[in-house]
């Protein structure tokens, strides 16, 4: 008679795969202002903008805001006032444009 091999131990189940998160911009809103350079021209507490024409951002409806940002992102808001801003604005994701906008709406 023929000798039986043991049977292999069970393996145990792997570990569910989590759904990938939701891409989060690195840093708050406060942090990507200073990042981004946007206190550069807006000022530190984003009201006391450099230049009198640029706008003070504390405050402001955040949803107004991140409509802004893309505009003059996209070239749909595109007038002498936003030369310098599509040139600082290129470099900001919609997920930052979105973090910076609420944070400057709880000011």
């Amino acid at each position: 008679m023929a000798k039986k091999e043991p049977a292999p131990a069970a393996q145990p189940e792997p570990a569910p795969v989590a759904a990938p998160a939701t891409a989060q911009p690195a840093g708050g809103g406060a942090e990507l202002f200073v990042s981004k350079a946007c206190s550069s021209c807006h000022g530190a507490d984003a009201n006391t903008p450099l230049m009198p024409a640029y706008p003070k951002l504390a405050g402001q409806n955040s949803q107004y805001l991140a409509q802004q940002m893309r505009d003059i992102k996209s070239g749909a808001r595109n007038h002498g006032q936003t030369m310098v801003m599509k040139g600082v604005i290129a470099g900001v994701s919609d997920d930052e444009i979105q973090a910076i906008a609420d944070w400057l709406g709880t000011l």
